[in-house]
Formats: structure tokens, sequence, C-alpha cells
């Protein structure tokens, strides 16, 4: 059975809770989630990572969301806050925050079904026909009512959403291969060798961490699941594996219809996927669309002036080329090219910075030189600083990722920064 390409609000999405599971450190982000959970970490010039599934979700016509948070949640609950309190209550719409609270057990989220079983309670109150549960720090574009109504029309108990990704990738997701309707006949969760899908060598069927259930059903098996001292109360390495037998488990293709191809995803867990998957945003025409009308993704963020570009002289020129600049942005005197600059950053005269990705608030001194860099939220970087250019002088001050590049704290440059993360 093939989705449906067409947009799918209707009763299904009314009917469907959807659970954002936004509690993971992200620890391979290394110092960028020092302060905060990988899903509130800053994308795309104004965006958090968390954005991208609550924007689906309203973008599909699901108006009624749980956010399950745990890790250093303080800005990622700010920032819920303040940009998504708009949906009505008297309308049955919300966006509720769900921080670990011991409910159920008297510890914290132990696992992704865990956290789902500790609000097993509010799910209730809510009565959902399905529910649908979501990771809250992968970048992507998905109409959640499509995945929904397969759901539904292939009679399934659970459905997995995937997409296909090279072996030497898939050792980080679960695998899963299946038969010629879709259906789940094995599961392995983050295998050493991933099994190929069948005519289609150097590729596996990933999970996408997207799930839909029948409410009954995911009861039944939470509960099950919360009472096996041998679990680890995982979806992906205890619910799956332990359901695909007996129970009907579907696998739903995230596919661009339009074009016959994989659709856009990006896991942005890793400093050089996080650095190269922002700049890819900067292109002339990059896979993920921003500007985008027809499926915008909302945010909130403070209400700069546009940017700004003094001074033309010959040795002095404000520009920014090939470079995405956001609002508040002041380029003085100084070069930026091949970089994303968010909200709040000054470039002072005489400086270059190029193939950086530069987080809000940050001040570049004057004729510095700054080159291949993730520059955290609130730096000052000081007059005359050159980092990019010596990797033994950076790697004595700094992070540098395998793939080389920099990421600046302000703690790494002996500053205690009064920004929230």
């Amino acid at each position: 059975m093939n989705p449906q390409p067409q947009r799918f609000v209707s009763r299904l999405t009314r009917e469907t809770l959807a659970l954002i599971l936004a509690g993971g450190r992200g620890s391979r982000l290394k110092h960028l989630t020092l302060w905060r959970a990988k899903p509130a970490v800053p994308f795309g010039g104004k965006f958090r990572i968390i954005d991208f599934p609550l924007s689906n979700c309203i973008n599909s016509g699901i108006r009624r969301v749980g956010v399950l948070t745990q890790y250093k949640a303080h800005s990622l609950i700010q920032h819920i806050q303040r940009g998504w309190s708009f949906l009505r209550g008297e309308f049955g719409e919300f966006i509720e925050l769900l921080p670990a609270q011991q409910r159920i057990e008297t510890s914290w989220y132990a696992g992704t079904a865990d956290a789902v079983y500790q609000n097993i309670d509010i799910i209730r109150q809510h009565a959902p026909e399905y529910v649908l549960i979501l990771a809250g720090d992968h970048i992507y574009k998905m109409d959640y009512g499509q995945m929904i109504a397969y759901h539904v029309e292939s009679g399934a108990d659970m459905t997995v959403g995937c997409l296909e990704v090279e072996t030497d990738v898939a050792r980080a997701f679960g695998v899963m291969a299946v038969d010629e309707t879709g259906r789940v006949k094995e599961f392995a969760e983050k295998p050493e060798n991933p099994a190929p899908m069948p005519g289609r060598p150097g590729f596996a069927l990933a999970s996408m961490g997207i799930y839909v259930f029948n409410t009954t059903f995911l009861f039944e098996r939470l509960i099950r699941d919360a009472d096996d001292n041998r679990s680890t109360h995982d979806f992906g390495k205890d619910i799956i594996p332990g359901i695909i037998d007996k129970y009907r488990v579907m696998a739903y293709p995230f596919r661009d219809e339009e074009h016959d191809a994989q659709a856009y995803w990006r896991d942005v867990g890793t400093v050089d996927s996080y650095w190269r998957t922002n700049l890819e945003l900067i292109g002339v025409t990059p896979e993920l669309n921003l500007y985008d009308s027809e499926w915008p993704i909302w945010t909130y963020q403070e209400q700069w002036p546009p940017a700004k570009f003094v001074f033309d002289d010959p040795d002095r020129r404000g520009m920014a080329v090939d470079s995405m600049v956001s609002g508040g942005c002041i380029i003085s005197g100084s070069t930026v090219r091949h970089s994303l600059l968010f909200s709040d950053v000054q470039v002072d005269a005489g400086s270059i910075v190029q193939d950086s990705v530069v987080l809000p608030s940050v001040h570049v001194g004057r004729n510095c030189h700054i080159e291949h860099c993730v520059i955290e939220k609130g730096c000052e970087i000081p007059e005359g600083t050159e980092i990019g250019l010596d990797e033994q002088a950076d790697a004595r001050n700094y992070y540098i990722s395998p793939e080389g590049v920099r990421v600046v704290t302000p703690e790494m440059l002996g500053q205690v920064s009064r920004y929230v993360r």
C-alpha cells in the first residue's frame, strides 16, 4: 500500500495525540549541549531543532501535543512557553510540557517507552484514538496525516516511519526488514552489521523514531514492558522486537513522492553534521526550503531590527557573500563569507568570518579571522583573535571535531555567559 501524496488533515489528525520525546542530552554535540538539551539547540538562523517536529504537527492538523522533557530543559521550556502558546485550550488545542516528574515510578525517564509510560495517566485523560510518538531532535518536514492514514488503512497495530540510509550509517539506527506489503518482519536496534535492503545493496531500511499506535494497544504494551524487569524500556530495543511476530507492525516509507526520491531528513547529532546541515541552507537551492509558505516552520524570535551592513570604504567594507544573516546583526566594515549568522551578531571592522555558524548574541571584535567554526551563543571574541588557521593552537583552547570544525564557547574564552542557552 502506497501512502497518499495529498495533504491529509481530517478526523484522523483531530483524534491523534502527538508526544515529542525531547529529554535527550545529545552528548555527541559536545559543548553545544553543555547547558541545554539537544532539541533546544539553535538551528537555521532563527529556529531551534524542536521547532521542526512542532511545526510538522501544526501544519499536519495535529493540535494536541505533549513535549516530554528531562535533561537541562530550562531553555527548551522557555522557548516553548514564549513561542508555542498560541493554541486555544477552549477548542481542545494545546502544547503541554511534560517534564520528568516521577508520576508513576520514583525515577527519571529510563528509556523512550518508559517516558511515555510515566505519562500514561495524562494520555488517558486526553483519550486519543491514536498516539503519534516523535523524536524532538531531527530536521525534516513531514505530513503526519499521511502516515496516520496509512496506519489506519493498513489495519496496523503500530506503524514505524522509515527511510533508506547507507549501511555504514545504519549502525546508529533501528534497522528493519519488511515483506512485500510493508509489514515489518525483523527489527534490530543499532546492529553491528545492518542487513541491506533486497535489490538495494549498500542501503538499509532505518527507523526514524516516529511511531503511530492505536492507543489501547500502546497502553497494553507499555504496561507489559513496565512489568518486565529484563527490559530497558525502549521502543527500539524492547517494544518493537517484542511485537512484530504476533501483531501487525507496518513500515511507512518517508519519501518525496513528487520526485520519487528519499525525502529530506537530517540527524544533526554530531558537531560535523550540525555545522554541515546549517551551511547547506545557504546554497542557491538547498534541499530544505525554509522559504516555503505552504509548510512554514514556526518559532519564537525576539523583535530585532533588520540586519545592517555599514561602511563602504576600500579597506573597510561591511558585506556578506553566500551567507544568511539574521535580524539584529551588524556587519561593520567586515566580511562574512559562506556563513550563517543567527540574530544579534556583531562583526567589527577588519574581521573576516568564513565557513562558520555563529549563534545568537555573539560579538566578534576588530581584526579577527574566524574560519570553520561554530561559535556558541554569547561569546565575546577578543580583538585580533584567529581561530581556524592553526590546528595545534586551536586544539589547546577549543574543541575540534573529527572533520576539523572548531567549537568555541564562552567558557573556553574565560567568560561567563549572561544568556540562557
